[in-house]
């Protein structure tokens, strides 16, 4: 292969998308659906858990078992589109329980990221926008895809970044509600709901007064931080902990920033630095919205979301050896469009995504 052709297929490697599933009905046909278009893909994630762990496959279904109850309180659309996953998926309805506690089965899951939720003043025309870098681990890009939800029982549509089998993750839905995730450390495990079935319960939301009554109501077994925008103009973030969820304002009403590392005043004390290049992260991106404050656009943070500023563990986060910006979005609320970017902020190739 000459350099021209090298170049050529690369190109070709960088306009590749996340694959894209679209289910349609109730909760068990949107499982169902869910499992059948993706079983190959699912049953690679679930023998990625079991050498990512390095627990047995049984040891981590009764572990993650051990969620369902809280899941039934939480949302039995939920479980009932679990039972779907398995059926269509054609494996066990413990292993579809699995892909919806992974972290929490194997209590283990590191990860970066740097996030962000602008409108008003902030944004070009006063848009509401929300986003972030994804950084995990660079295996989670094997079994990542796009899951767009249409259900047909009220619930509104979502489109989702995920991995298969796993129904809640980032995302945002019909109403301009979207939330996004920052990891949070110094966090002892205590009994409660894995993160992601209530990411997905939040997308079925339509504002983030919603989304507060969730995470008031069902608190977690490990920390984390969720950064939402709604197409109301609204924008939020909430620190979550076992003992409840706390909402971080910051400084500017229009515009928050958020890595991985406590802001708000309730659980500040709890940080000790354990990821030395969030502070870092959190303030280069700060520096350069405030360059382009009043100006800022989709396009505005594109660019942003590139910053190599700090390498390798930068806002994109490229060459770092554990965690990589594997994926990007950028919630546009006021025109609910969904940019997702598949690889790095530096190299990746955005797609538009109308929900």
């Amino acid at each position: 292969m000459d350099a021209r052709e090298e170049r050529s297929d690369r190109s070709n490697v960088l306009r590749q998308e996340w694959p894209y599933l679209s289910v349609e009905g109730s909760a068990y046909e949107l499982g169902y659906q869910h499992g059948a278009q993706a079983s190959h893909l699912i049953d690679k994630y679930l023998l990625w858990i079991d050498r990512m762990t390095g627990k047995s496959r049984d040891e981590l279904c009764r572990n993650a078992m051990a969620f369902l109850p809280l899941m039934e309180r939480l949302s039995p659309q939920y479980v009932e589109e679990v039972r779907g996953l398995a059926e269509g998926a054609g494996i066990s309805f413990e292993e579809a329980v699995l892909c919806q506690a992974r972290g929490e089965a194997a209590k283990v899951g590191d990860e970066a990221c740097t996030a962000f939720a602008m409108t008003g003043k902030a944004t070009k025309d006063g848009a509401t926008l929300a986003g972030q870098n994804q950084d995990l681990a660079p295996d989670y890009a094997d079994f990542a895809l796009l899951l767009h939800v249409k259900p047909t029982d009220g619930r509104p549509q979502a489109l989702l970044f995920t991995f298969a089998g796993q129904l809640g993750y980032s995302g945002m839905n019909e109403h301009g509600v979207a939330h996004f995730a920052n990891a949070l450390y110094d966090c002892p495990w205590k009994m409660g709901l894995p993160h992601y079935p209530i990411k997905r319960v939040c997308l079925e939301k339509q504002d983030v007064a919603g989304i507060s009554e969730v995470l008031d109501t069902h608190h977690t077994c490990s920390a984390g931080n969720m950064v939402i925008c709604s197409g109301d103009g609204e924008i939020a973030d909430f620190e979550i902990r076992p003992e409840g969820a706390e909402r971080y304002t910051g400084a500017d009403p229009d515009c928050i920033i958020h890595a991985n590392h406590y802001e708000s005043e309730v659980y500040s004390d709890h940080e000790t630095n354990s990821l030395a290049d969030s502070c870092p992260r959190a303030d280069r991106m700060r520096s350069l919205v405030t360059e382009q404050y009043g100006e800022v656009s989709v396009e505005t943070m594109k660019v942003i979301l590139a910053d190599h500023d700090g390498d390798p563990a930068a806002i994109c986060r490229h060459g770092a050896e554990e965690m990589i910006s594997v994926s990007g979005y950028i919630a546009d609320a006021t025109n609910r469009v969904l940019h997702v970017r598949k690889g790095h902020g530096c190299t990746g190739t955005w797609t538009a995504y109308e929900v």
